[in-house]
């Protein structure tokens, strides 16, 4: 019976890429010099810390990850930005938690939207990921193209599709 898996991830070499390319950025950049602008990714954390001396250049840095994410294929759902915050001094601090795994609301949200498309298959939350499985592989790649479709809280990724 064909199935796959609805999976919320990222590429954790593809994120570091982007950071890296906006420490070089910030270093070449005309407006940042003689600034003790920084951004740093925390693997073991999950998190990525912005510290600044201005909230204008703390938008500007967020602005360039933004960027480079999009062009690095890494979704901007995968990141949960939080609140500005004063670090020492004139600095300003911003944290960037990487969000990796379906929540359980957004697990129940998408299993019902599947059940209202009313196709012939059967969809169970198993953890942090949702298996769908069905009859018909075209019912499958329907679900994939409707959720794809929709505006959902998360980064989805359809992955062990099976036949």
């Amino acid at each position: 019976m064909p199935s796959l898996d609805i999976v919320s991830s990222y590429d954790m070499q593809e994120i570091d890429n982007a950071v890296n390319i906006v420490k070089r950025d910030i270093v070449n950049r005309y407006d940042f010099r003689g600034t003790n602008s920084s951004i740093k990714l925390d693997k073991s954390d999950k998190k990525i810390k912005i510290e600044t001396s201005s909230s204008m250049q703390r938008e500007a840095i967020v602005d360039m990850l933004k960027d480079r994410s999009i062009t690095r294929k890494v979704s901007l759902k995968t990141y949960d930005f939080q609140e500005e915050e004063k670090a020492s001094g004139m600095s300003v601090r911003q944290y960037i938690v990487l969000k990796e795994g379906i929540s359980k609301e957004n697990a129940k949200k998408i299993n019902k939207q599947i059940k209202e498309y009313k196709l012939k298959v059967q969809s169970q939350i198993q953890g942090d990921y949702i298996r769908v499985t069905g009859k018909k592989i075209d019912d499958l790649q329907d679900i994939m193209n409707r959720l794809k479709s929709e505006k959902l809280d998360v980064a989805l990724q359809f992955i062990n599709f099976k036949k």
